[in-house]
């Protein structure tokens, strides 16, 4: 990568880092969700400049054009995602800083109104990789923000288990009281596993048989604050799997986790 550009790079990360957060985009050409050298080597560019040690989580989202059906433009930006995860994840970025990884889809224009449609389509077929200074609690706080990440080291599973413990219910009831001060606040509830083969993402739930144990932790702490009168449209739940281990142990990876998304 060129100099200029780099520099040009993180004066925009400075600029952003009042926000706490800086995005840089990698681009695809149409229909194909494998990155060409210059793209990957500004990856890796970012990865090693020492200015990203300041960051302490990265999100990814990914786009396509407005070419094609919403369905495999769903599934083609989220090989886009998994594409510039794997070269995160092999420029040895730990897997437990990439807390997101959503691919939202196709950008839908009024080509009557744009000006240059097919550069309008080039930037749209993209990654943005959005580095955040996290802040990380292991309890709800008071004032939360958007980007807080809370781990309740009271709400963990058994294993193969996605049943809330009476420990967790009483967690859970704590930050129930939060909530209902922050009535605007939105946030998701994001399930892990711990102790899978690689070979697979999930765990197997031993109440359902089916490899879906963390979309079910975080599903049976939604259904609970739901019923303690918290709205379901404040919450979304998401299960990741095994990708994203604490790397403190088996028992902090059966966990779910809350991300703030909005006040």
């Amino acid at each position: 990568m060129k100099r200029g550009f780099l520099i040009l790079l993180f004066l925009s990360i400075g600029y952003l880092s009042a926000q706490e957060k800086a995005v840089q985009s990698v681009y695809f050409e149409f229909d194909k969700f494998a990155l060409n050298k210059t793209q990957i080597n500004s990856i890796i560019d970012i990865v090693n400049s020492t200015e990203l040690s300041q960051y302490n989580a990265i999100q990814l989202y990914g786009y396509c054009d407005d070419r094609g059906s919403e369905e495999y433009n769903n599934k083609l930006s989220e090989k886009r995602v998994a594409t510039v995860q794997k070269i995160l994840i092999s420029n040895n970025v730990p897997l437990y800083k990439i807390f997101i990884c959503e691919g939202r889809g196709r950008v839908v224009l009024d080509k009557d109104t744009v000006k240059n449609l097919e550069k309008t389509r080039y930037k749209n077929r993209r990654v943005d990789l959005v580095f955040i200074k996290n802040t990380v609690y292991n309890f709800f706080p008071e004032n939360p923000k958007v980007g807080d990440l809370i781990i309740l080291d009271k709400i963990l599973f058994e294993m193969g288990s996605s049943v809330l413990s009476l420990k967790a219910k009483k967690e859970l009831d704590r930050t129930v009281v939060i909530l209902a001060k922050h009535k605007s606040l939105r946030f998701e509830i994001k399930g892990h596993v711990c102790c899978t083969s690689s070979k697979y993402s999930d765990g197997i739930d031993q109440e359902t048989q089916n490899r879906d144990l963390s979309v079910n932790r975080a599903k049976n702490v939604f259904s609970y604050l739901r019923s303690k009168g918290i709205s379901p449209y404040r919450m979304a739940y998401k299960g990741y799997g095994n990708r994203f281990p604490l790397g403190k142990g088996d028992d902090f990876d059966r966990r779910v986790e809350f991300l703030v998304t909005k006040l």
